[in-house]
């Protein structure tokens, strides 16, 4: 049927375009041209950043679980303040927060976000700590006292009080509009 068309007639550049990017799209020349084809997911423990300090990390069943604290620096607008990155890391995701912490005794805070909202994080550094503040109290210790990074904040209560905490101070949680700075 081909044969009586002429090269440049309208039916015949059709197909050659068509047989050309078959070709061109076939996994066999894609591969011979350096291609790779990912089929599996990444997994995020490879892109971890460097000096990543693990603050937990538990199984789900989704896959693992890890929140970690890096990237620590003196905050110079907020007396006895930090800059700090948590990293987040579930089986197929990573996110990274930008939070603020304070370390003075009087007032220790944490300062994060949710979403559109901002969220003060008052904090008892030596008090009561379980599942609903643990994770803010582990952030505190390691970035206002490094070589506690990681410990449970239930057995640092006689070095909070040698370091001048109370251990009596009430825990608050203030939402406020607006993303932290």
């Amino acid at each position: 049927m081909l044969a009586g068309l002429r090269p440049n007639s309208v039916m015949v550049r059709p197909t050659w375009l068509l047989a050309a990017l078959v070709g061109l799209l076939s996994p066999s020349a894609a591969l011979a041209q350096g291609f790779v084809f990912e089929t599996r997911q990444q997994n995020p423990a490879n892109y971890r950043p460097p000096g990543l300090k693990i603050l937990s990390q538990r199984t789900v069943p989704y896959g693992e679980e890890v929140v970690g604290i890096y990237a620590i620096r003196d905050a110079d607008d907020i007396p006895e303040g930090k800059r700090v990155k948590i990293w987040r890391e579930r089986a197929n995701d990573v996110k990274v927060a930008n939070e603020t912490i304070r370390c003075d005794t009087t007032a220790p805070m944490r300062i994060t976000g949710r979403g559109g909202q901002m969220l003060m994080l008052e904090l008892n550094p030596g008090g009561a700590v379980g599942p609903h503040n643990e994770e803010s109290h582990l952030i505190w210790w390691a970035a206002c006292i490094p070589e506690q990074t990681g410990k449970d904040p239930n057995t640092l209560q006689a070095i909070a009080l040698d370091l001048g905490f109370s251990g009596l101070l009430i825990e608050r949680q203030h939402v406020l509009p607006g993303r932290p700075r």
